[in-house]
């Protein structure tokens, strides 16, 4: 890895934010004044027992009851209690990769290197992320722009494998007359994300999103994140390069240090034609974790 190719040298050999360093108050206060109707889209998906999961490194949500009120009151009462004071817990297993989440700078390498030259040898344990865990992402306030590129291929949905170029992207901005500023999220909208919850087999064997090109041209905009409503928001499987797995993972969160949020839901968006908003998304401090379920919304 050559460090001057890499966007963490723009901000120090120690730096653990990445392309969140482009949000500057002035930014997230240009943000806030695109809203005038104090509207509010909700972007983020159910996560439950039928959430899809790519199976063997993700595991499926499961939630039990580790306690409800009509034992916990049992046992306030056999205290002395006289108020019947129930509580009903939970214990959740899941991956952080489940439903819509945000992916850490530390969750992709390129050989043995993560964002910043760091040696995963050195900075991944047995009890996760020593350092740029998703705790170390700060708060996502920023403008939001919306492409729809369901339609490139005349239908309503991109087909998995239907890659999505520079040109692609290009062509998504003219339509909808906006242009990428510094510190933007870009959200991308293919249309896969009908399969979310309807069809988990097909929706997480292959997907359309962007290729490496694509991904290159976004990050040279200085996108702080690029999100999809798909499992990865990379083109899988690659047409080009069949052999290459996960590039664009390897560009944005390595070498660019630009966050991927996956699993968006953006159909309303769509439908409304807004294409730019305040974006909000505040990932939960897991220390060390690789990434963070969130529920992303879009104000106008």
């Amino acid at each position: 890895m050559n460090l001057a190719t890499h966007n963490h040298a723009r901000w120090g050999a120690d730096d653990r934010i990445g392309a969140a360093n482009l949000m500057t108050p002035q930014r997230r206060l240009a943000a806030m004044s695109l809203v005038t109707t104090g509207a509010v889209y909700s972007l983020g998906r159910l996560i439950s027992a039928d959430s899809p999961f790519m199976a063997p490194a993700q595991t499926p949500f499961v939630l039990t009851t580790a306690q409800t009120s009509r034992n916990s009151l049992k046992r306030r009462r056999a205290m002395g209690a006289e108020n019947d004071a129930g509580a009903n817990l939970e214990r959740i297993e899941m991956n952080v990769h489940t439903g819509t989440h945000i992916d850490a700078l530390g969750h992709f390498s390129i050989g043995e290197y993560l964002y910043g030259e760091r040696l995963a040898e050195d900075f991944v344990s047995d009890t996760g992320l020593i350092d740029i865990g998703i705790d170390q992402c700060p708060p996502i306030i920023t403008r939001g722009v919306c492409l729809d590129l369901s339609g490139l291929d005349g239908g309503t949905y991109l087909e998995a494998g239907r890659a999505i170029g520079p040109d692609d992207l290009k062509c998504a901005v003219d339509a909808a007359g906006v242009a990428f500023r510094a510190g933007d999220v870009a959200c991308l909208h293919t249309g896969w994300g009908r399969h979310y919850m309807t069809d988990n087999a097909r929706y997480v064997t292959g997907e359309p999103g962007i290729d490496e090109a694509a991904a290159r041209w976004l990050t040279s905009h200085d996108v702080v994140a690029v999100g999809a409503d798909s499992m990865a928001v990379e083109v899988i499987p690659n047409p080009q390069h069949p052999i290459i797995m996960m590039p664009v993972h390897q560009h944005l969160l390595v070498e660019a240090g630009v966050y991927i949020i996956e699993n968006l839901f953006l159909d309303e968006l769509v439908r409304d034609g807004v294409h730019e908003f305040c974006f909000i998304l505040l990932p939960t401090p897991f220390k060390g974790a690789t990434g963070s379920p969130a529920q992303p919304v879009a104000m106008v």
